[in-house]
C-alpha cells in the first residue's frame, strides 16, 4: 500500500541513480516535488540506459542535485525520512567518498572514467573562495 505524504514532510528520494532527503513542497498526482536538503547518494556516472558501459556515444557527467533545488520525484521512490538531516555539504562530500571508494576498488574502464569525472565534480563542488 502507497503511503501519503503531505506538503512540508521530510522524505527520501530517488532520482536518477542518486539518493536524497528533501522537504515535501508539492504533491500532483503521480509525483512529489522535493527541495533537495542533502544527499545520501552521489549519482552513477556514464549513460543510464548503458549502466557501466564505457563504449557509449555520450558518457555523462551527472552532478549531484544542488541544496534547495527542487525536483519531480515519482510517489514510488520516495520514502518517509525520521533521522536528524545532516548538512547538504557535509552529506555530498560523505555520499560523493563512498561512490569514490567503490569505485577505486573497481579496474573497470567505467570505473576509471567515472572516477575521472567524479574527481572533477569534486573541485567544482568545494572550490575555495
Amino acid at each position: 500500500m502507497e503511503k501519503f505524504y503531505n506538503i512540508g514532510d521530510i522524505v527520501t528520494g530517488i532520482y536518477k541513480t542518486g539518493k536524497y532527503i528533501g522537504e515535501i513542497t508539492e504533491v500532483k498526482k503521480d509525483r512529489y516535488v522535493i527541495s533537495i536538503l542533502a544527499v545520501v547518494k552521489h549519482p552513477q556516472q556514464g549513460d543510464l540506459h548503458h549502466p557501466k558501459g564505457i563504449n557509449v556515444p555520450f558518457f555523462h557527467e551527472r552532478r549531484a542535485l544542488a541544496f534547495k533545488e527542487k525536483t519531480n520525484i515519482p510517489k514510488a521512490y520516495i520514502k518517509e525520512y525520521k533521522s536528524e538531516i545532516p548538512l547538504y555539504v557535509e552529506s555530498l562530500k560523505d555520499a560523493l567518498k563512498k561512490e569514490k571508494d567503490v569505485l577505486i576498488s573497481d579496474e573497470s574502464e567505467w570505473a576509471k572514467k567515472s572516477l575521472e569525472l567524479l574527481n572533477n565534480l569534486e573541485k567544482e563542488y568545494f572550490k575555495q573562495k
